[in-house]
């Protein structure tokens, strides 16, 4: 099944070794698409905004994200992320990659 949602951009900023850093940014109503984490990560709003969480089994939650305020998150969460508000909002997010050792 697709969606009507337009879709949000992403643009790889940097990948090293240990993380990848991409900017993602969204119109209002566009959606990431559902993904699974296969990293550990930290979200950095760059704008406020409102994202809604669609998660498996149909679960949703909302999260208000203000500009600089990081949050993170373990590997494995699965979602799609939207932008349920009326402006186009952004984030850097930071994916951990697991080192050996």
């Amino acid at each position: 099944m697709t969606s009507a949602r337009p879709k949000a951009t992403s643009k790889q900023l940097q990948e090293t070794e240990r993380a990848i850093v991409t900017e993602w940014r969204f119109a209002p109503g566009a959606e990431t698409g559902w993904h699974r984490h296969g990293f550990g990560y930290v979200v950095v709003p760059v704008t406020d905004g409102t994202l809604l969480l669609e998660m498996p089994g149909g679960e949703t939650a909302n999260a208000t994200l203000t500009a600089g305020a990081s949050y993170a998150r373990d590997a494995g969460v699965e979602h799609n992320v939207v932008n349920a508000g009326p402006a186009p909002l952004a984030f850097v997010e930071i994916e951990m990659k697991h080192l050996p050792g």
